[in-house]
């Protein structure tokens, strides 16, 4: 039941992601610590930035549970 709402939730997300990318193609930059990236759609950043995150949710999630059985 679980993996199955999980597969829900990512589907959720990803239906979201690509309608909210169709809809924002107005480019932006980011700027960090002075550094300034070339103009790409609000879309792909928010679609980058959540495909980030859930790597690394599942990075850290693993690492803990390898360290909870150690």
């Amino acid at each position: 039941m679980t993996r199955f709402l999980t597969s829900i939730v990512v589907a959720i997300w990803i239906s979201t992601i690509a309608l909210i990318a169709i809809q924002n193609a107005t480019p932006i930059s980011l700027q960090f610590l002075g550094l300034r990236t070339i103009e790409i759609p609000i879309g792909l950043v928010l679609a980058f930035s959540v495909s980030l995150g859930m790597m690394g949710t599942a990075l850290v999630l693993s690492i803990w549970q390898s360290a909870r059985k150690a």
